[in-house]
């Protein structure tokens, strides 16, 4: 997973009506939330490089 796959997934999740909450993608994702805090400072940043938030 890129640094791109890691928006694109983060959008989906969005577009699904998912909880972006890091406590909940960190739980029900925790592939996503690893390759989103290898790739971006934090998992606010990632949300923010969305556009999402």
């Amino acid at each position: 997973m890129n640094a791109e796959d890691v928006l694109t997934r983060i959008k989906q999740l969005h577009a699904n009506g998912e909880t972006l909450s890091k406590k909940s993608v960190k739980k029900s994702y925790p592939d996503l939330m690893q390759n989103a805090l290898y790739y971006y400072p934090s998992w606010e940043h990632a949300l923010q490089k969305t556009g999402i938030r």
